[in-house]
């Protein structure tokens, strides 16, 4: 390869760069310091460039040999990835202390190879003659030790989990929908014309389901109905959960179930214990009125009870209820709910076995929960209430996408020095010093949560509140995917939303071992909560089989949702 060099002087530096060029490449310089070129070249060293390109104007060309064109340079800051720069630092930072540590171990190293067989015997001698301080040094050691392993956390270990698929005389398109409230004869024509607008926008498709008392012409909500559904979920999601792990229901020792608006007596947890004979002693609890963050609180719940209770399994059953909490008035606020949620469950089995490792599938790492209660605006912009003739149904407040943001911004603030890596934490704190100590007009740096995570969760609790986080959190199409996907193919299915989407990635074949993946879920309260899981394995879709809600039609999938669906 013919190569020419080419010196481009900046005014106010005191050094200048060179750059080694393709002799085939027409290169130089239009007014602007617009750098553009029509053919590939090779840079052998850069000092800066992007730097120095921000500091000064290029003002003077002068290749030392000279060549007709009127061809441009390519314009770095649109041509230099920025974001392998980053990733570069990101990679420095990260194993920084293993840079540092290298040199420290050749030298010793270096000095161990010349110990020979007379200075061990010396060596030997010394401890020898310093008994004491020998026994003191290892019982001291044997105690840290010890101490250590008695008080470290207790690994979690996700062995399995399972979503429940209703059956297909349960599903409900839009367009069925929308006949089943005008047949109610409940909704005024204002009120059913702002359902439809709000089907059109929602980015939920026509294969959702609700539970056949809402589907009945005429509906038919009542607590035999409401009880079916929940016994439809519940024992639908754990007899496949059973099946999967092969574990007995008697070997489960813990049992947490959520369900935000269906607190029958006996309680869900009740009607698992009956139905599947568990043991007398095991420990339940019923959580309720929580929103849909609630399945993320029972999760953490779990693993504090794991912690003092050794060799456990714990179930986890997250749901929502529909048939009981359907809204048949007319207050605009309280028929959203109608449009977005729908019929769905999940159930988990969680241990903290040392020898369920092997067979787990994740590992938890983190859970941080955030609660805005104490502001009167969190606390009631999402609210169970009747309407002025008496309707019983939830109400959405026009505030709810600023408080959400809000506690999804107390969240992340907490969870990031557990997850991010060290240069996202070093470029985050030095903008907070630049922006609040040194008064500095600058932007506040957004961490980039992609290097902390491979796999996000995020809930599917509608199109603007996923719209919204992807902007903020600044991730791709494909990291949003599977939260998108699921509103789509199941709607809005409250607490276990994030489980939908984690089995969509499984479907999909991307979770690899050490993947990490992030679930976040809002709710009533108002409360954002998150949990972090590590991959322990590979998981393979076609073993899979049909215990997984996607696997026999994920080759449709993803699929394109508009902005706006005509009904």
């Amino acid at each position: 390869m013919i190569c020419t060099r080419r010196h481009f002087r900046f005014p106010h530096i005191p050094y200048s760069i060179h750059f080694l060029i393709d002799h085939s490449a027409n290169i130089h310089l239009v007014p602007g310091t617009t750098l553009v070129c029509d053919s590939m070249f090779q840079i052998s060293a850069v000092i800066g460039i992007e730097f120095l390109l921000k500091m000064s104007d290029v003002t003077e060309v002068k290749p030392l040999i000279s060549q007709s064109s009127s061809s441009n340079l390519p314009d770095f800051k649109k041509s230099v990835k920025l974001k392998y720069v980053k990733l570069g630092y990101h990679y420095l930072i990260t194993h920084g202390m293993y840079l540092f540590l290298s040199p420290l171990v050749v030298i010793l190293a270096a000095q161990l190879s010349t110990f020979s067989l007379e200075d061990v015997h010396v060596l030997w001698d010394h401890l020898r003659f310093n008994l004491i301080s020998v026994v003191v040094c290892s019982t001291l050691l044997v105690f840290l030790s010890t101490l250590y392993f008695l008080t470290r956390p207790r690994p979690v270990y996700l062995v399995n989990f399972s979503c429940y698929k209703p059956e297909e005389d349960r599903k409900c398109t839009r367009q069925k929908f929308l006949q089943c409230s005008t047949s109610t004869g409940t909704f005024t024509d204002q009120s059913l014309e702002f359902q439809k607008k709000i089907l059109e926008r929602s980015g939920l498709g026509e294969s959702t389901y609700l539970p056949e008392a809402v589907l009945r012409i005429p509906p038919n909500p009542c607590m035999e109905e409401a009880r079916k559904e929940a016994e439809l979920v519940m024992f639908g999601a754990i007899d496949e959960l059973l099946a999967k792990t092969g574990i007995k229901p008697k070997d489960i020792g813990i049992l947490v179930v959520n369900c935000s608006l269906f607190n029958p007596t006996p309680s869900l947890t009740s009607m698992i214990v009956n139905h599947y004979k568990l043991r007398g002693n095991i420990l339940s609890f019923n959580l309720g009125g929580m929103g849909c963050s609630a399945g993320l609180i029972a999760i953490d719940l779990a693993k504090d009870l794991l912690q003092v209770n050794p060799n456990s399994y714990a179930l986890v059953m997250s749901m929502e209820n529909i048939t009981l909490n359907w809204y048949f008035g007319n207050e605009r606020s309280m028929l959203v709910s109608n449009c977005l949620f729908r019929m769905g469950g999940a159930a988990i089995l969680l241990s903290n076995k040392s020898s369920d490792r092997k067979t787990s599938k994740y590992q938890l790492v983190h859970t941080v929960r955030t609660h805005k209660g104490s502001d009167d605006k969190c606390f009631s912009c999402v609210t169970q209430l009747e309407d002025p003739i008496g309707k019983i149904g939830v109400s959405l407040s026009k505030d709810l996408m600023g408080v959400a943001g809000d506690a999804l911004k107390t969240n992340i603030t907490t969870l990031g020095p557990l997850v991010l890596p060290m240069s996202e934490q070093l470029l985050f704190f030095a903008t907070l010093v630049g922006k609040k100590v040194l008064r500095m007009k600058i932007k506040p740096y957004i961490p980039d949560f992609k290097l902390a995570f491979e796999h996000f969760c995020i809930h599917a609790g509608g199109r603007a509140v996923l719209d919204e986080i992807e902007k903020n959190l600044q991730l791709s199409d494909w990291h949003m995917e599977p939260s998108r996907m699921t509103l789509n193919r199941f709607g809005n299915t409250s607490s276990s939303s994030p489980w939908y989407e984690l089995a969509y990635s499984e479907a999909k074949g991307r979770i690899k071992k050490g993947d990490r993946a992030w679930q976040i879920a809002f709710g009533s309260g108002f409360k954002c909560n998150s949990a972090v899981w590590k991959a322990l394995k590979t998981i393979n879709p076609s073993k899979e089989k049909n215990l997984n809600p996607w696997i026999d039609e994920i080759h449709q999938f993803p699929v394109h949702v508009p902005k706006f669906s005509a009904l």
